[in-house]
């Protein structure tokens, strides 16, 4: 919330306005969402995000030697089992 450029941009939902079905629909819908890989929630999300063809979860990434970020797995790995485990 801090950071200049994208801090005015972010959205808390209240805890009284917040229930998992609603919560689902927001990181579904929203312009962008901050997941967490070992999530299952996160994975729900980035599941229906790139069925409804939103494109790259983000979920897969790390730095490089360089310092930049950068994709560490296909998009498509939320689908795979043998990366997912229980959670594909």
């Amino acid at each position: 919330l801090a950071d200049p450029d994208i801090g005015p941009k972010i959205h808390l939902l209240p805890d009284e306005a917040s229930w998992i079905g609603g919560d689902i629909t927001a990181g579904i819908s929203a312009n962008a969402f901050i997941g967490n890989p070992a999530s299952t929630f996160s994975g729900f999300i980035a599941k229906a995000r790139l069925s409804l063809g939103m494109g790259d979860t983000y979920l897969f990434r790390a730095k490089n030697e360089q310092g930049e970020w950068e994709n560490v797995c296909e998009t498509e790995c939320i689908f795979h089992k043998w990366i997912m485990h229980f959670m594909a």
